[in-house]
């Protein structure tokens, strides 16, 4: 998939970088389903639309409720007509999301290929490129999550469940138990330390 992109650059959603080179593309998009989303704030069906579709990632990607995120990226490719309405939108969306960068030509050599003629509009690509669905809209709306599992074995994605889903910044927590163990890594870590502590001045003590 990171071939459609190939030297493209991707913004990562509310953050300050971009997602540029060839690992880091690997990482996002690669033995993934890809969405890539076509719409306008300005729009008032995209506007009903964006709510359900953020739920829609949410609850196949949130460890609040899944374990491990689907095998899926979205990249929203916007028709704003600024780019601070661009911004403005992407706040209000997933963290997870991408997108293509305000103003660049590519956007426009995405809707060509894809054939979009209106708003709002989700292709469906496999992770080689091919299209799944040309505009999903309609199915997410009827299905909810439950038409990934469509696009899952339509994609025939490497089957991951043997290790964690990766994300591009390899640092997403994957359970709501991460932040309980992490905390009980962090405190045994201090408990060792105050222990070696007390250990070299009962060292110091004795040698005096």
């Amino acid at each position: 998939m990171a071939a459609l992109f190939t030297g493209k650059v991707l913004m990562a959603n509310r953050e300050e970088y971009e997602v540029e080179t060839e690992r880091e593309l690997g990482l996002a998009l690669e033995n993934k389903v890809l969405l890539l989303y076509f719409g306008s704030e300005q729009c008032p069906r995209c506007r009903r639309f964006s709510p359900l579709l953020k739920d829609f990632f949410l609850r196949l990607t949130d460890e609040f409720y899944v374990e491990r995120a689907s095998q899926l990226v979205l990249v929203y490719v916007s028709q704003d007509e600024t780019e601070e309405q661009q911004s403005a939108f992407l706040k209000t969306m997933p963290k997870r999301w991408l997108a293509v960068p305000f103003g660049d030509d590519f956007k426009r050599e995405l809707e060509l290929r894809f054939a979009v003629a209106e708003v709002p509009a989700v292709v469906v690509l496999k992770p080689n490129g091919e299209v799944i669905v040309g505009n999903a809209v309609e199915e997410i709306q009827r299905l909810g999550p439950a038409c990934f599992q469509n696009w899952k074995e339509a994609a025939e994605l490497v089957d991951r469940n043997f290790r964690l889903a990766e994300d591009f910044d390899d640092c997403a927590r994957r359970s709501i138990t991460d932040p309980i163990r992490r905390l009980k890594y962090k405190l045994d870590k201090k408990r060792g330390a105050k222990k070696r502590r007390d250990e070299e001045e009962e060292d110091e003590e004795e040698s005096s």
